[in-house]
């Protein structure tokens, strides 16, 4: 390859990178493993796309919510709405065993929405996405705290625990977050 070819690709790719990244916002960028499967989830997957993040825990009082929160995914996912689980064991609720989390998740309460493999959420030890999440609201507080993500990567509301997902001001947000422009 000819130095000048060889100068060409090198700024075409660099080029090129930058760009890519500049498709996601920052909040989005990253992978987290899927629950019980041997893939990954891009997180850039939901760029431009409205989305809901929860942080979720198999063995907690709110865990009912999953039947909630798998409803309101059917209810917008043909207006493009993404739901995002991740459990953890930040408060002591959640199983040892992936497993058990993903029997919880896709046999007791027929979760069709993404799910990633437990995570640390709150605290130093966070990972990205919730430490993004936090910059941009607050750290979850307990399980099932929720995230409405708008279609550029910004949390438009969070809600606790006690707010269900078929809560009129989330289902507001929900909304807003689908009408807002990629």
């Amino acid at each position: 390859m000819s130095l000048r070819r060889f100068a060409c690709t090198l700024l075409l790719s660099g080029l090129a990178v930058p760009a890519l990244a500049a498709d996601c916002p920052t909040l989005l960028q990253g992978e987290l493993p899927r629950l019980r499967a041997k893939d990954s989830i891009d997180l850039c997957q939901f760029a431009g796309k409205p989305l809901v993040v929860v942080n979720t825990a198999s063995f907690c009082g709110f865990t009912p919510q999953f039947k909630g929160l798998e409803a309101l995914y059917q209810r917008y996912k043909g207006q493009g709405l993404e739901v995002l689980g991740v459990p953890s064991d930040d408060f002591r609720q959640e199983a040892d065993d992936s497993e058990k989390t993903a029997t919880v998740c896709y046999v007791n309460y027929g979760v069709t929405f993404t799910m990633s493999e437990p995570q640390v959420v709150t605290g130093a030890e966070a990972i990205a996405l919730f430490k993004g999440l936090a910059e941009q609201s607050k750290a979850p507080r307990w399980n099932f705290s929720k995230y409405v993500v708008d279609r550029q990567g910004k949390v438009l509301a969070s809600f606790s625990s006690l707010t269900k997902p078929d809560d009129p001001q989330l289902i507001e947000a929900v909304e807003r977050a689908i009408a807002s422009q990629p």
